[in-house]
């Protein structure tokens, strides 16, 4: 029989909503949980760590874009294929500097802007739990801080 400290314990994820001109920032997934699938920027909320510091550092790491701006938003709880279980923190970001760039090569195959009602497939699981949480119709307005505010 194993003990507590044997099972698999949840983890949490950043993502964050790169949003322009009405489109978000997608990138194909590779190598890890996901592969194949189309998310938003992010990664994993260090020990220790504030979850707009980690978004600030999880968007320049793998996009190499400033976050001018970072607006908290929902979150979403997921049990992910290969016994995977994440929390997922959304932040938005309406205001940066730069443009996308691959900096993660084994951890994404490009990023590209998006229209909200037209999103690729397959997408990864947290996002569609986002998309059922608060819908497209929402989410596809670029939210000011009272709009995020109203999806919580």
């Amino acid at each position: 029989m194993g003990t507590i400290q044997d099972k698999p314990k949840p983890r949490v994820g950043v993502g964050i909503v790169v949003v322009k001109g009405g489109k978000v920032l997608l990138g194909k997934r590779k190598g890890a949980h996901g592969s194949g699938e189309w998310s938003f920027a992010g990664g994993h909320l260090e020990f220790g760590e504030d979850v707009k510091e980690c978004a600030l550092r999880e968007l320049s790491e793998e996009t190499g874009l400033k976050a001018l701006s970072v607006q908290m938003g929902p979150w979403v709880n997921d049990i992910i294929e290969e016994s995977k279980h994440y929390v997922t923190l959304f932040v938005f970001v309406n205001e940066f500097e730069g443009s996308p760039q691959l900096l993660e090569p084994d951890k994404c195959e490009g990023w590209e802007w998006f229209d909200w009602h037209s999103l690729p497939s397959p997408l990864f699981t947290p996002i569609l739990s986002l998309i059922k949480k608060i819908s497209i119709e929402k989410l596809s307005i670029t939210p000011s801080s009272n709009e995020v505010i109203r999806m919580l």
